[in-house]
């Protein structure tokens, strides 16, 4: 029995520690991009000078997405990124901070200079809301 619970302590020790290794990591990629993460507010203070792209793939943004965003899966991102104006600001946005700044990441690289990405994701996202019609 006490053996089960030595290995359940390092189970449940390395869960949590990969948690935080996340957290950690994600935590350098944003400050590594210039922490351009805005909260809800700052997203939509800017949306409309902006090129608003949601990473998440093609079946939830069908469903629901951000009034006013392009559909450009991060799968499809080193494919379909000469589709965006490296002019113009970029808003980012997915379910996973983690997507997000790869793809900020990935833009930075391709010479994109004002990148900005939803902090909270798209689950806490508060503005308006369109379903597709295709």
């Amino acid at each position: 029995m006490s053996q089960f619970i030595i290995i359940l302590d390092v189970v449940l020790v390395a869960i949590i520690l990969g948690f935080v290794g996340v957290w950690a990591w994600n935590k350098i990629q944003a400050k590594r991009l210039g922490n351009n993460g805005l909260d809800n507010d700052g997203f939509k203070a800017g949306m409309r000078k902006a090129q608003i792209v949601d990473l998440r793939e093609k079946e939830p943004f069908k469903r629901k997405h951000i009034d006013g965003a392009r559909s450009l899966p991060y799968t499809m991102i080193k494919y379909q990124y000469s589709e965006l104006r490296p002019d113009l600001p970029v808003y980012l946005y997915s379910d996973s901070l983690t997507v997000t700044l790869r793809a900020a990441r990935f833009l930075k690289k391709k010479k994109f200079t004002s990148i900005y990405w939803l902090k909270d994701g798209f689950d806490e996202w508060d503005g308006r809301t369109k379903a597709s019609k295709y």
